[in-house]
This record gives C-alpha cells, structure tokens and sequence, in this order.
C-alpha cells in the first residue's frame, strides 16, 4: 500500500487558532452535520477504540477544547485525524493526483525538484513529518505540516528568480516529467494561496 496527501488551501493562522478554541458551536455543528463521517471512522478504528483510544467526536472535542488528551502516545493517530477533519471543513480541499497515493521517498524526490529550481521556502517532506499545532500529541500518521504564507511568497520569488537563471544560462534542470509534474502541482497551490491574502496551505499524510 502507498501512501497519500490530503492538501487543503485555508487561512492557517485561524485554522491554528481552533485548537484549543473551546467553540462548541463548531463542535455540535460538525456532530450534527457529520455524524455518519464519525460514525463511519469510529467502525473502522473500532478496535483500537475499544482498547482505550478516543472516538472520532471525542478527539475532536478534546481538539476544539485543547485537552485532555490521552497518555497513550498510541491513541495520538486520533487527535491527528480530527484536526484533518477540521481542515478539511474549514479549508478548500487542493487537487493532489501526483501525490495520491505515493510510494517511499517520493516526496523527499519532489523536493529535490523544487531545489533544482531554487525553491528551498516550502518542502512537501514537510506534511509528513512536521509537528501538528501546540499542544496536540505527535502521530506519525497522520504526518502534518504546513506552508505558511510568508513561505509561499519566498518560495515563488525563488522560483522566479530560477527562472530568470534558467533564460539566461539557456540551461534548465534535468528534471523527470513526473517530477516536473509534481512541481508544477506545488506551484499551483502555492498561487492559489498568494492570491487569498493570509491565506497558505496544509498537508496531511495518511
């Protein structure tokens, strides 16, 4: 099995700032209207629920609410998917075809790509192994991390000013189609979030 990215363009600062929130209004908002989701999560996660891990809402609430969350650094996967859920129903979900599913160190692969190009502000490595937002518990999966937008606007200008390198050397990086083609994805979120003012991007991998 490979793994898979799920990307979503949204505000980050205020996406950091429903952890902890204590909005309970979201919270019964997202039980009422996504019950089945939770429902459907809680069936698939029933066995490791019934040895101590939170449910779906319950993770979710301790999210909103900023604790208690569980000793158990293996119910940690838990909190991890509910503050996907929440960005997933706060933010625009990105098109992601080059990175789902993907297969071993494909994402270290891209950001030797984006290197090549002069990109060093971003790295698609970073949604697998960033830190999820204070004070959530780490989970390897799911990976989560996030392109803020003072990062994105580095990370275009350095692609503009490869570009420029590139038109006067005559010379471009011997780069894979599918390499290419994974870039040109990253670029794509990239403008989309510059042109929403506060706007960046977060990645999950599961």
């Amino acid at each position: 099995m490979g793994s898979s990215l799920s990307v979503y363009l949204l505000d980050v600062a205020a996406t950091r700032a429903l952890v902890g929130s204590g909005d309970t209004q979201l919270l019964e908002a997202i039980r009422s209207s996504f019950g089945d989701d939770l429902a459907r999560d809680d069936d698939y996660h029933s066995h490791v629920i019934g040895q101590g891990a939170p449910t779906a809402y319950e993770a979710l609430h301790a999210v909103i609410h900023g604790g208690p969350f569980s000793e158990n650094s293996d119910h940690a996967f838990q909190y991890g998917y509910a503050y996907d859920r929440l960005c997933s129903l706060t933010g625009v979900f990105l098109p992601n075809d080059c990175f789902t599913p993907h297969r071993g160190g494909w994402l270290s692969v891209v950001d030797q790509g984006l290197n090549a190009l002069g990109i060093t502000a971003v790295s698609v490595e970073t949604f697998s192994h960033g830190d999820p937002p204070a004070p959530l518990p780490y989970a390897f999966t799911p990976g989560c991390g996030e392109w803020k937008p003072d990062h994105i606007a580095q990370a275009l200008e350095q692609f503009e000013a490869g570009k420029r390198a590139v038109d006067e050397s005559g010379q471009a990086p011997p780069l894979e189609p599918e390499v290419v083609e994974a870039v040109m994805q990253c670029l794509e979120w990239m403008r989309r979030a510059q042109a929403r003012p506060g706007f960046g991007v977060i990645g999950f991998r599961s």
